[in-house]
């Protein structure tokens, strides 16, 4: 069942690992990932649960092209016909419908890549992103984050202080970068998160639960030790 991480964002569990999050503003809602094939009904459930209709959404907004994020993306937009986001990186991951042979560091992470039920119908970005942006009308602001994929963003909601890391930081029982072979480039990661800001109120992870009050501390002291160990 979806829940308010901050004041207007909604995180939507698309499975019971993995989230998608919807943002409100004046102009309507933006969405923050898809996820898996299923991913769609999860969301329209929590729009109908919220009063909403598809066609509120008026961005999709895609933190990096893996599967567990855009795989649900063509359906996605054939219902609400928003235009979605992505960096420009990963422009071409989005509209080849997969991860590239070089996406991975890991022979294990190439190997799943190759997988068909790994892949998703391509489509096409309506806008690429960079750092810094301001995404349109939603508050977020975009923190380039390389190390998992070429193109992975963060995304600070700045009215709230609330971070939306997609995989850039796990949380699945305790904070974490994730498996190394399942990243491009695992020695950019570390430096990528110094770019975090510290002053947050919320956390809200694909993977994992969010974070919030005294749980900002730890979090904020696991990047610092990150920070302190980083070659």
């Amino acid at each position: 069942m979806s829940d308010q991480l901050a004041p207007g964002i909604i995180r939507i569990p698309t499975t019971r690992r993995d989230n998608a999050f919807l943002v409100d503003a004046e102009d309507g809602l933006t969405l923050v990932d898809v996820g898996w094939a299923d991913a769609p009904r999860a969301i329209l459930g929590t729009l109908a649960e919220l009063g909403r209709k598809p066609s509120d959404i008026k961005r999709v907004v895609i933190t990096h092209a893996h599967p567990d994020h855009v795989q649900g993306a063509y359906d996605l937009r054939e219902l609400t016909g928003a235009p979605f986001l992505i960096h420009e990186a990963e422009r071409t991951w989005l509209e080849n419908g997969r991860v590239p042979g070089a996406g991975r560091s890991g022979a294990a992470g190439r190997l799943l890549d190759r997988l068909p039920k790994l892949h998703w119908r391509p489509l096409s970005a309506d806008q690429c992103l960079v750092d810094g942006d301001l995404v349109e009308a939603s508050g977020l602001r975009v923190i380039h984050t390389p190390g998992h994929s070429p193109g992975h963003i963060v995304l600070l909601h700045e009215p709230s202080s609330t971070l939306l890391t997609g995989d850039a930081v796990f949380h699945r029982g305790e904070l974490g970068l994730g498996p190394a072979a399942l990243a491009a480039d695992p020695a950019l990661r570390t430096g990528s998160l110094a770019r975090i800001p510290r002053d947050l109120k919320a956390v809200g992870f694909a993977h994992g639960a969010a974070l919030t009050g005294r749980g900002i501390d730890d979090f904020h002291q696991w990047l610092d030790a990150l920070e302190a160990h980083r070659p």
